[in-house]
């Protein structure tokens, strides 16, 4: 159903990104944003299965700014090689990307953005710095570093309950910093378990998180 396509940021910076179009009638955008291990085929399905639903979906290759074709593998080595491309790469760099991807699917920008690990942390901070339509943020274990940046769309957020890497305590800060936003906690799900190709999957979490994404966007996007 998709396809790679290039875009090119504000800043002259060019790269890729994966596109899916719904095969009927759209009922909006979506920029879908990668986990620490780059657009590889669990994000070039999920952009595929948001074009199931109705969604055009972009996802840009955040790491192209650094080195291209990056697709790592759900093991540490993936796992130390993606930490270091993200610390390469901070947190102002890929708002640009996200920014070109949206202006792609829409003149205005204002799209639906969904992130995953990495990416839920990056798509919290779209909702605070651009201008995009909604956001929906799954297990962003460094949200709880920006208390002073807020949604400026509608937002919600996703994590697992058992989650190693994001403390109960830390998930109760990001709360606390943002009442209103809603919050919800999967029970028995840990990190990643939106991702069938990680041991944490757990189906029936990444099924009702994907509604609450789904009624999200159908209420935001117009």
């Amino acid at each position: 159903m998709g396809e790679w396509i290039r875009l090119r940021a504000e800043d002259g910076c060019e790269f890729s990104a994966w596109r899916a179009d719904p095969a009927g009638p759209r009922r909006g955008g979506v920029v879908v944003v990668q986990e620490i291990f780059g657009v590889n085929a669990h994000i070039r399905d999920v952009c595929d299965r948001f074009a199931e639903a109705g969604y055009a979906a972009v996802a840009p290759a955040l790491f192209d700014r650094l080195r291209g074709g990056v697709e790592l593998d759900y093991d540490e080595a993936g796992v130390a090689a993606g930490r270091e491309l993200v610390g390469e790469l901070g947190w102002d760099a890929p708002m640009l990307d996200i920014r070109a991807a949206a202006l792609s699917l829409r003149a205005d920008g204002r799209v639906g953005v969904v992130g995953y690990c990495w990416g839920g942390s990056v798509a919290w901070l779209a909702s605070c710095r651009l201008d995009v339509g909604c956001v929906a943020a799954y297990y962003g274990r460094h949200i709880v570093e920006f208390p002073d940046e807020h949604p400026r769309c509608g937002a919600i957020l996703h994590f697992g309950a058992e989650d190693p890497l994001i403390p109960a305590e830390n998930i109760e800060k990001v709360h606390a910093a943002n009442p209103d936003v809603p919050l919800f906690l999967y029970a028995g799900a840990g990190h990643g378990f939106n991702c069938d190709r990680r041991a944490d999957y757990r189906a029936e979490a990444a099924a009702t998180a994907l509604q609450r994404t789904l009624a999200l966007f159908a209420a935001e996007l117009t």
